[in-house]
């Protein structure tokens, strides 16, 4: 069990502590959250800012493909997209990553050999997190074994809405201990589940507690996912840790964010919340793959003045 950051003290001694300090985090105002999402998603921007948006927002982009039917083949193909996103503009960023299966890890590797683009895994039994913690581990292990950069796991929802905080954070612990020191971890807590804000917000710190690299919202496998308002809540938060801790922890929002528009919706968020330094793919990304494609055809209207049709890019 790792030592809790020394300005948070022992609140991870027990499961009474740990308990007593997730029920003391103030309760989130849901009118005042949802007011200041909505208001900060107002914000426009412009010319020049937008094109330094687009271009930011494309190398934050986890693109990702997590279904039954992905082949050797398929994760090829969206590698290659992820190193050159506009093969006919060789100037157009990165992705951050590519997200894929772990019997996938060691293919999307070779595909993106040199670029710098990272390659994530999702693994604990994803979506549904329902499965024995050595099945779990043996996922993770199994992933950074084909060299897996990131490990997305999720957590146990029924545990965690069951009050039992400290098999949460010991399940995370344990996945963090597995991914050794050439993975960061993304602890992902399907915020759509937990129904309340409270939750979330309790969630996010025990993430964080016990050693998450990055939270993320959600897996994009159920209705609701990633909103305004639980990632300005979930920026709240790694905000707040950082002012206790000095440790830094990242945030990804994930499922149903389509378009430029909301983007940079999101880019203002941060901004907003956090503050610069979360604007760099180290520390904020978008789990959201058809956003690419809205965000290379907004990038060469900027550049030509004109729209592209949709067979412009390809599709994922």
């Amino acid at each position: 069990m790792p030592t809790t950051a020394p300005a948070l003290g022992d609140v991870t001694a027990s499961d009474s502590t740990l308990r007593r300090f997730l029920h003391g985090l103030p309760g989130v105002d849901t009118v005042g959250l949802e007011a200041r999402a909505a208001s900060l998603g107002t914000r426009s921007i412009k010319t020049t800012a937008k094109a330094y948006a687009i271009d930011l927002a494309i190398s934050m982009v986890d693109l990702t493909t997590l279904e039954g039917a992905d082949t050797p083949g398929k994760v090829r193909a969206l590698g290659a997209k992820a190193v050159h996103p506009d093969p006919t503009d060789r100037t157009t960023p990165t992705t951050a990553a590519v997200c894929v299966y772990p019997d996938m890890v060691a293919t999307a590797k070779d595909a993106v050999a040199g670029s710098g683009v990272k390659v994530a895994s999702v693994a604990t039994a994803f979506p549904a997190g329902r499965a024995a913690l050595d099945v779990k581990l043996a996922d993770v292990r199994d992933a950074v074994a084909a060299g897996a950069d990131e490990i997305d796991m999720v957590i146990d929802r029924g545990a965690f809405l069951a009050g039992k905080y400290m098999k949460v954070y010991d399940e995370i612990t344990a996945v963090k201990e597995a991914c050794g020191t050439s993975a960061r971890l993304k602890v992902i807590f399907e915020t759509g589940e937990l129904s309340t804000y409270d939750n979330i917000r309790r969630a996010s710190w025990l993430g964080m507690l016990a050693g998450a690299d990055f939270i993320k919202t959600s897996t994009g496998k159920v209705a609701v996912n990633a909103t305004p308002a639980n990632t300005l809540l979930m920026l709240e938060a790694v905000r707040d840790f950082r002012a206790q801790t000095g440790v830094q922890v990242g945030v990804k929002p994930a499922g149903g964010i389509r378009t430029t528009k909301d983007a940079i919706k999101f880019l203002v968020l941060v901004n907003e919340t956090a503050g610069a330094d979360w604007l760099d793919n180290h520390w904020f990304r978008f789990g959201a793959s058809s956003l690419l494609n809205d965000l290379l055809m907004q990038r060469q209207k900027l550049a030509t003045g004109r729209y592209s049709g949709p067979d412009y890019v390809t599709v994922d």
